[in-house]
């Protein structure tokens, strides 16, 4: 860590519209709170809450519910930033690789399902551009006849009813097959997304474990890398919270990242412990004095 630069690999997330029974609704519900703690720096409510949801309602959740199924990765995604903020930064790996497989398992079935519809509307446009195209002939070869009997006008205008109830159609389908399209392109990118993040976290661990390696000791490494958290007072709270939190759970008798932590959370260092008040002197007895 370069003077702390760049000090976590970043956690993105995709927005798609939410909907359905259960976990969507619960993430859909507690979304801003959790958000909220997050930014503040609070991890645990959010971590406890994430993974009870998951434990609760995921094993629920229909593969084929592509809504469901992103609902589900963005809880995992909040369960992995908050493992982060905590510094149970292996924890957060864990949430990352079922994140990114779950991901990646959403792309597939969602492919599946949109080909079976993509193809059913393929079919339709093409029965429908040819009729429509058969109803304009018509329309146009009667615009070249010279005057239009009663039952011609009556004819020509249902043409014209149902080559709008064919356009109409055609634009509908269209409009699906784009929405199909776009869905698809945010679930691929939320796939890659996911799959990113989980290789650049992999990589930080591995650097971290490397890093201890080279200093020689947990302790020396953390003693390092606390002099340049501290240091590096420009980033946000939440990510020096954050690194703080990783060191003390490395070394947890360094008293140094006890005070940075403490710092960064506005509270007040441990107060030593109160000395035992000494014992007071016992007191002379006077002697009477003789009386004459």
């Amino acid at each position: 860590m370069a003077k702390a630069q760049a000090l976590l690999p970043s956690l993105l997330a995709l927005s798609l519209p939410l909907f359905g029974q259960n976990l969507p609704e619960k993430f859909k519900d507690n979304r801003a709170a959790w958000e909220e703690n997050l930014a503040k720096g609070v991890s645990a409510p959010v971590r406890k809450a994430t993974e009870a949801v998951l434990a609760q309602d995921g094993p629920a959740v229909n593969p084929s519910d592509y809504n469901a199924m992103h609902a589900m990765v963005a809880v995992m995604s909040l369960a992995a930033r908050s493992c982060v903020l905590e510094g149970a930064w292996e924890d957060a790996v864990a949430h990352l690789q079922k994140a990114a497989r779950t991901a990646a398992d959403n792309v597939a079935a969602a492919e599946g399902t949109f080909g079976r519809i993509r193809h059913q509307h393929d079919e339709n446009l093409k029965t429908w551009r040819a009729e429509a195209a058969k109803l304009d002939q018509r329309l146009a070869d009667m615009d070249t006849l010279g005057g239009l009997t009663s039952d011609q006008i009556k004819t020509r205008t249902q043409i014209r009813a149902q080559l709008d109830e064919y356009r109409n159609a055609i634009a509908s389908s269209e409009r699906s097959l784009r929405e199909i399209d776009t869905l698809t392109e945010q679930l691929r990118k939320e796939q890659e997304v996911y799959a990113a993040s989980l290789a650049e976290w992999q990589g930080f661990l591995a650097k971290e474990k490397a890093d201890v390696a080279r200093k020689g000791s947990v302790e020396a490494y953390v003693a390092d890398k606390l002099e340049q958290v501290k240091g590096d007072d420009a980033k946000p709270v939440p990510e020096r919270l954050a690194y703080a939190r990783r060191l003390l759970q490395l070394d947890p008798e360094n008293a140094g990242c006890r005070r940075l932590l403490n710092g960064l959370m506005g509270k007040d260092d441990d107060p030593p412990a109160p000395k035992p008040k000494a014992k007071a002197a016992p007191r002379k007895k006077r002697k009477a004095r003789a009386r004459g």
